[in-house]
């Protein structure tokens, strides 16, 4: 459509974006079509050939993107960062993951935890346990999904503990948000947009940038379990 601007996104911006796209056109914005799965799925289909006016993604995928000519590197900005967390089913008790120690307990005591094999948050956790040394006994029983939300897990009763970008925990109905992974063992991830070198809206794309790295989208970032601004 002429008066529609496509967008990739990464999951973790799927809240967020929900709530920008209507003030983006309400503002006289064009139409947003926004299509969402993980960076790792994003860049391969990219890399097929896949269309799009603005790609939203993990700083280092927007990078490689962009390196590969894909991705205007003038337009880049950064948006706002996410922290991974855990979640339970809604009434579940709310285990302490407040330390190394606690966390390490608490996922030791979960009859399974759900974890996405694609995500950053995924990638992250993958790493995180093999330094904890406790790799084997979490993957001989969790359920490792390969896109999608990990909390669905919990509705279903299939896991005790999801574990994903705290943006993409909200997004499951019936679940409760424990807190983030202590942030000495996580580095944040800083998720970026830019538009594609083929971006067949260049000038709406470029306004839908502006709009997204604006003061004007902070609540709806923090509502949607981000901190707005790449930085601390």
């Amino acid at each position: 459509m002429a008066d529609t601007v496509r967008v990739l996104s990464t999951l973790a911006l799927k809240g967020a974006m929900q709530s920008l796209a209507s003030q983006y056109q309400a503002a006289g914005g064009a139409r947003v079509d926004a299509d969402f799965a993980p960076t790792l799925a994003l860049l391969d289909r990219l890399r097929a050939g896949q269309a799009a006016d603005v790609v939203m993604l993990t700083r280092e995928g927007l990078d490689e993107v962009a390196r590969e000519g894909r991705v205007v590197v003038e337009t880049c900005v950064d948006l706002a960062r996410s922290f991974v967390g855990i979640a339970v089913k809604a009434g579940a008790a709310h285990p302490d993951i407040a330390t190394e120690g606690a966390l390490c307990a608490a996922l030791l005591a979960a009859r399974s935890v759900a974890y996405s094999r694609l995500g950053a948050s995924g990638i992250l956790f993958a790493k995180l346990i093999e330094q904890l040394g406790i790799a084997a006994e979490i993957n001989a029983r969790a359920q490792i999904i390969p896109q999608g939300f990990t909390a669905e897990k919990l509705v279903t009763g299939e896991v005790d503990l999801a574990v994903q970008q705290i943006s993409e925990l909200k997004q499951v109905v019936g679940i409760e948000v424990v807190g983030p992974i202590p942030r000495e063992l996580q580095t944040p991830a800083i998720f970026s947009a830019g538009r594609m070198a083929a971006a067949n809206m260049p000038a709406e794309a470029d306004r839908l940038l502006r709009f997204l790295a604006s003061p004007a989208v902070a609540p709806a970032l923090r509502e949607s379990g981000l901190e707005p601004g790449p930085n601390p």
